[in-house]
């Protein structure tokens, strides 16, 4: 316990899935947590169940004005910002034929556009803290090909670019820029996706199972922490072995 005693962080999309897994794990582990997300009353109840180490703030990530209002909240409740959790992502599946441009643009807004802004937004409060990391969601999809997910594939491709980037042009602020690539994964996230699509995915992994939200959430602390302190520009797997 206590691996992020001092630590104040964002996390978005954390109400539900991935996000409450991290939520939950940070504070345990002595983090201050802001928990934003579009989904007001599943953050809201997520904050006052944990009590004033965590507050909660409406959040669309591709909303510029909504950024600077979750970082101020963090430094004007917790008085820093140590570490940002960007992992608010929203997934499409169809042949491309039936995609929509509604559709890419609809993806790409939240899951590329909601990134970018997120790293740009952290920076000064980060640099006011000494240093941080942020550690970006992608997904195995910004590994390895992925049928029937064009949009989804790009963003998360995109979100592997971005961590790569931010990772080389940062680290002279002493802010860490690290990628975390989940496979599949027993969130409601599941629930775009045919059961048969799923189980192709699950045969696809050497171990052969779905994983859990804290297994996400371990390797999320892990590099939130300072135990991670000589690692930047890393794409972390957390997949069964899909992406081998």
């Amino acid at each position: 316990m206590g691996r992020l005693d001092g630590k104040v962080a964002i996390v978005t999309g954390g109400a539900r899935g991935q996000g409450e897994a991290e939520v939950r794990l940070f504070a345990a582990e002595g983090a201050k947590v802001v928990v934003s997300d579009v989904l007001v009353d599943a953050g809201r109840a997520l904050a006052d169940e944990l009590g004033d180490a965590v507050a909660f703030t409406p959040h669309d990530v591709s909303s510029e004005e909504e950024w600077a209002n979750a970082v101020a909240l963090a430094e004007e409740r917790f008085g820093r910002l140590d570490v940002l959790v960007n992992n608010a992502g929203i997934a499409h599946t169809a042949p491309i034929s039936q995609h929509s441009v509604a559709d890419f643009e609809r993806i790409q807004s939240v899951n590329t556009v909601g990134v970018f802004l997120g790293i740009r937004s952290v920076i000064d409060p980060m640099v006011r803290a000494g240093g941080g990391s942020i550690i970006n969601i992608s997904s195995g999809a910004g590994l390895r090909a992925t049928k029937y997910m064009i949009a989804y594939a790009a963003s998360k491709y995109a979100v592997t670019g971005m961590t790569a980037s931010a990772a080389m042009e940062l680290a002279r602020h002493r802010i860490r820029v690290n990628s975390v690539h989940p496979g599949v994964i027993e969130t409601p996230m599941l629930e775009i996706n045919t059961p048969e699509m799923n189980e192709a995915m699950v045969r696809h992994a050497p171990m052969r199972r779905i994983g859990q939200p804290s297994e996400i959430a371990n390797a999320v602390l892990f590099l939130a922490s300072d135990e991670s302190s000589f690692m930047t520009g890393a794409h972390v797997p957390v997949d069964g072995g899909a992406t081998i």
